[in-house]
């Protein structure tokens, strides 16, 4: 009989804050887009997308032997990479609680970019938009409502399966791209930190 592990638990921000203090800092793995990473990011973090660490989990295993803690803006993509990485057996995993938001609004220490709007904003706008496009649209062309209907049936699935393919899309777009870290460099950053 075969049982699937249980979640390992998550990190608060205070607690991972006490850690660094202390200089007990676990390995710290962004799993956000290249730029959300660079628009605000916990120092001394790598940055990780989790499309990334899903493709080449198995060569970052060997890198990755001690305690990490995964990051993403509010914990859910931070929780699937959680997933993917225990399932190719790595223990010690912990999602940091609240993400990067939380870690920001407790007044912890950031390294800052260029200002971009996260990806959450950037769905609510597309969102926002498509409906109140498609509504105002309707009372000219019947049935054309019928998009922001299937846009906010998408929103109510992206919910309850906690994904988003239209965050996916999103990130695919060049502002939200960034530089995408190369598995090579990600894993020489991963040796040449203690």
């Amino acid at each position: 009989m075969s049982t699937t592990p249980a979640p390992n638990p998550s990190l608060t921000h205070a607690s991972l804050h006490r850690l660094v203090q202390e200089g007990r800092a676990p390995r710290l793995l962004d799993v956000r887009t290249p730029g959300e990473f660079r628009t605000a990011h916990i120092p001394g973090s790598y940055n990780v997308p989790l499309d990334t660490l899903r493709e080449h989990r198995a060569e970052l295993l060997a890198h990755l032997d001690e305690d990490v803690v995964l990051v993403c803006r509010s914990g859910a993509r931070a929780a699937q990479a959680e997933k993917a990485l225990s399932e190719a057996g790595l223990p010690n995993l912990r999602v940091l609680e609240g993400g990067i938001v939380a870690w920001e609004t407790a007044g912890a220490p950031v390294n800052r970019g260029p200002e971009r709007w996260d990806m959450e904003r950037q769905v609510r706008l597309v969102a926002g938009s498509i409906v109140l496009a498609t509504g105002l649209v309707g009372v000219f062309v019947p049935g054309a409502h019928l998009i922001g209907t299937a846009i906010g049936a998408g929103l109510t699935y992206a919910a309850v399966s906690n994904s988003c393919a239209m965050g996916v899309l999103l990130s695919k777009l060049p502002y939200n791209r960034g530089p995408r870290p190369d598995i090579r460099t990600v894993i020489a950053e991963l040796r040449s930190t203690p």
